[in-house]
Parts: C-alpha cells; structure tokens; sequence
C-alpha cells in the first residue's frame, strides 16, 4: 500500500507539516509496511512558506514591517529558496487578521502597506520571482497599501497623497507608478476566486469577518468600484470582473494592476512547485484535509485541488478535518471517498483544536485499521 499525505494546515492548532507528520506516524504504526509519503499543502493562506519549504527546502529571511493597522510594525519574513531565487511572500505574515484583536479589526483603516514592504525586501534580497500568498488578510484596500510601498502614489482631487486603508479609495483621483519600477516577476496565489467589487466582490463577501458594518461594505464595495475604473483609465488594466481579483480584500487585483503579476489558484501552484503529480503516481489512496470540511473546500481549496487531481490519476481520496460539514452525498459526488471528523459530537470546538494533535492521530488509526494492508 502507498499512502500519500497532503494535508492543509488545522487554522489554529496544527501546521500543515505537522499534521502530515502526526499521520504519517500513526499509518506507520498501524501498518509498518506500508509506504507512506507526506508532502505538506497551502492554498496562499497562513502556513504557505512553511508547506513550500517543507517539501523544497528553503531559509526563512525575517523583517520588521508595517503591521495591518498604520503605525503598527509586525515581525514577519518571507520564504526564501536560493538555488532559484524565489521568495514566497504570506500577506497574513504582515497584513492578516490573525495579527489584529477583533475589537481592533477596521477595514476603513486596515492597510497592505507592510505586504508591499515585504516584496520589496524580497526584491532587494535579490528575488527574480515571488509567489504572493494572499489568504488571510485584514484589509480591504485593493492592494494600493502595497504599491505604495514601492513608489506608487495615489493623489486626490488637491494632487496630495490619500492615507492608508481601505476607507481612502473614494479620495483617489490620479495613479502614478514609480519612476523606475523593478520587482521581479509575481504569481497570486488566490484561495478564492471572486471578482473585485459587486455581490461576490471582495466587500461584500469577506468584508464583514473583517470588521465591516453593512455601511463600511458599501463604502469599500463603491471604493473598489471607483479605483478599478481608474485603472481602467489610467492605466488600461481590467481588474474589477477578473476571477480571484477579489482575493485578500482586492489585493490581488492590485497586485495585476501595480505589479504586471498573473493570479494563479494558490493549491495548484503549490501542488506543481512541489511536483505533487509525480508523487501520486501509483499510490492507493491520498489523504488530504484541512480544519473545516464544508462547501467552499469543493472551490479552489486544497482538498478540492488534490482531489481533482487524484481523480484523474485513479487514487482514492480520504478527507480527515476538524470537523465535516458535507453529506456524503455531496463529497462523494466530487470524488472524495471518505471524510472523518476529528471533532467528536458535542465536543466544543476550543476543546478540539487544543486537542487536534491527539484526535488526529486517533482518527488516522481508526480509518488505517479499517483498511486491508494487502489492498
């Protein structure tokens, strides 16, 4: 039996080369015998680097940048691969929700200024490509934080400089680029695929989890609006409609229109870097999961982008998660075998992620045993 194990990250209690590793562990303690491969995932979100650095080696290059909110600095990095000078740059290292307390989350003030701080230190390290991962943001300001940070300027109607945040798009009148622009070439790593603005724009869909009242989702919906026409106009970009541009609150739309860079579903790019294909070829089953199995892991998530591509090479796909929103009907009909739930019925979720490592390893167990060693 070859096993091969492609988790995501458990959001707050396992990192994705830790869960890997726990199931590993335990499919080898059940099955000694068995061959078992891990090959950590990412979607763009928290815990990229460290999934591309567990399967490529690579260094972690710190620096101290702007934090989400304007004054406030964070200590952050990058992932750095020297043999092909690539970084991977997390925006939630700099600029994500998990660095704000929820009574300090404003989307109005929010900004992707300490993300730009860290491309540009990637630049000067001497990158000549960065992957960009975009999930896990605080911020709604269509990345404009960030082309700041390199030398764009977005003034107003008096020709002066707009603030940070999100609430400062409606004031921009005119875009300039630097006089001398030279970031390497970038891929978005998108975990979703929504436009920038309207109903399933960048505003309405992830605005709220941020901190936005319904009158902030107006106001950030109609300032990604504004700032997508202007590009339009000043710069010939089509940004508003473009799949995924509504990624990390409009960052990756930013990131199109300020950076040249190409959007890219972040699994899938993390799948091919580290050559996933040829390392599920002639295995019996994958296991693959995240923290919570629901609908939007069937769109552009890790689970949804193994599990395509184990369909097409005839592997058997097992889904352990926290905890496992979908009928079997539906999880079965996109070509996941089995899904377990780590999350016991009336266990409190708090009491389930404390003990994440512990009911992995048990939920791994269960579904080896279960299994025949001479499959």
């Amino acid at each position: 039996m070859k096993i091969v194990v492609a988790l995501d990250k458990f959001k707050g209690s396992l990192t994705a080369p830790q869960a890997c590793e726990i199931v590993r562990r335990a499919l080898l303690a059940v099955h000694p015998g068995w061959e078992v491969v891990t090959v950590p995932m990412a979607d763009g979100g928290e815990g990229t680097a460290a999934a591309l650095m567990a399967a490529r080696g690579g260094e972690w290059v710190p620096a101290t940048v702007t934090g989400p909110l304007p004054g406030m600095k964070v200590e952050a990095g990058y992932g750095w691969f020297a043999r092909d000078r690539t970084a991977v740059v997390e925006m939630a290292a700099a600029s994500g929700l998990v660095l704000l307390r929820p009574e300090d989350r404003d989307p109005l003030r929010t900004t992707t200024h300490g993300t730009g701080e860290l491309l540009r230190a990637a630049a000067q390290h001497g990158a000549q490509r960065i992957w960009l991962g975009v999930g896990g943001s605080a911020t709604v300001d269509g990345g404009v934080g960030a082309a700041m940070a390199l030398g764009w300027r977005f003034l107003d109607a008096e020709g002066k400089p707009i603030g940070l945040g999100g609430g400062e798009l409606e004031r921009i009148r005119r875009i300039e680029s630097p006089v001398i622009t030279n970031q390497p070439s970038a891929e978005v790593l998108c975990d979703v695929d929504n436009p920038l603005c309207g109903e399933r724009g960048a505003a309405r869909v992830f605005g709220p989890q941020k901190g936005a009242t319904p009158a902030m989702v107006d106001r950030l919906d109609a300032g990604l609006a504004h700032l997508a026409r202007l590009v339009r106009a000043q710069l010939g970009r089509e940004i508003a409609d473009l799949p995924g541009a509504g990624a990390a609150g409009g960052l990756a739309a930013g990131a199109v229109a300020f950076f040249d860079a190409r959007l890219v579903t972040g699994a899938e790019a993390v799948m091919a870097a580290t050559d996933f294909e040829s390392v599920l070829r002639k295995a019996d089953w994958v296991v693959t999961g995240e923290g919570k199995f629901d609908e939007q892991s069937l769109h552009g998530k890790v689970v949804s982008a193994v599990t395509r591509l184990a369909n097409r090479c005839g592997v058997r796909v097992a889904v352990l998660a926290g905890s496992v929103t979908l009928p079997a009907t539906t999880y079965r009909a996109a070509g996941v075998e089995v899904a377990i739930s780590l999350q016991e019925p009336g266990m409190p979720l708090a009491q389930a992620m404390d003990r994440g490592a512990e009911l992995l390893e048990r939920a791994t167990q269960a579904w080896a045993a279960g299994l025949d060693s001479a499959f």
